[in-house]
């Protein structure tokens, strides 16, 4: 299912919105946790703390937004209260295993080199994407005047984006050649998580 026709079968829904969102809050939050998780112990630039700390920042947003359409449903992260749960779970996490082992393949790093190379990479696929989901989600809930917006979080991924092309310009000449490779496993990994979140939201509609 196309990802604007999906979204507009979630937000038809608030229980199922009040999940999505949930689901989002929790994607911007592992990443947050990956982004801490690869800081050099000493080593750490001004442009991954703020990155961190927006992620986090993010996730709480999210979580907030679930205020808006319903007063008591997702208190935290647990499956129930996720959508496709397995998949959202595996869906970072994979990225990230795969990308080392690309990276491990084609660049001579060191084990810090072989984290931080991790994070550059991971975080440009994650940004990549996030600018294209939430513009497209933000689509769906002006159409549907919906009381949840997402437009702060669009602006701030536009400016991580740019932040994580600028490190990776620094980090290595032929980055671009390393990110198509990056992007192909991320869009593979997203296709899947999409693929099964149709399917349960489907599944629920005919219940």
């Amino acid at each position: 299912m196309a990802l604007y026709n999906l979204l507009e079968k979630i937000i038809s829904d608030n229980e199922t919105h009040a999940k999505w969102l949930n689901t989002l809050s929790y994607m911007e939050n592992a990443g947050a946790r990956k982004i801490s998780a690869c800081e050099h112990p000493t080593k750490v630039t001004l442009i991954q703390l703020k990155h961190a700390a927006e992620e986090h920042r993010h996730a709480y947003y999210l979580k907030k937004q679930i205020l808006k359409i319903t007063s008591s449903y997702c208190e935290n992260y647990q499956n129930e209260y996720l959508l496709a749960s397995t998949s959202t779970r595996h869906y970072l996490h994979h990225l990230d295993i795969k990308t080392c082992k690309y990276l491990q393949q084609h660049l001579l790093l060191t084990k810090e080199q072989l984290k931080y190379a991790a994070y550059l990479f991971v975080t440009y696929a994650i940004e990549v994407r996030a600018d294209k989901l939430y513009p497209i989600y933000q689509d769906v809930l002006t159409k549907y005047d919906s009381k949840v917006l997402v437009k702060s979080i669009i602006l701030e991924e536009e400016g991580h984006l740019e932040e994580m092309i600028s490190q990776l310009d620094e980090f290595c000449e032929q980055w671009k050649i390393h990110a198509e490779h990056i992007l192909k496993i991320e869009d593979d990994l997203h296709q899947q998580w999409i693929n099964s979140i149709s399917q349960e939201v489907l599944k629920t509609e005919h219940v």
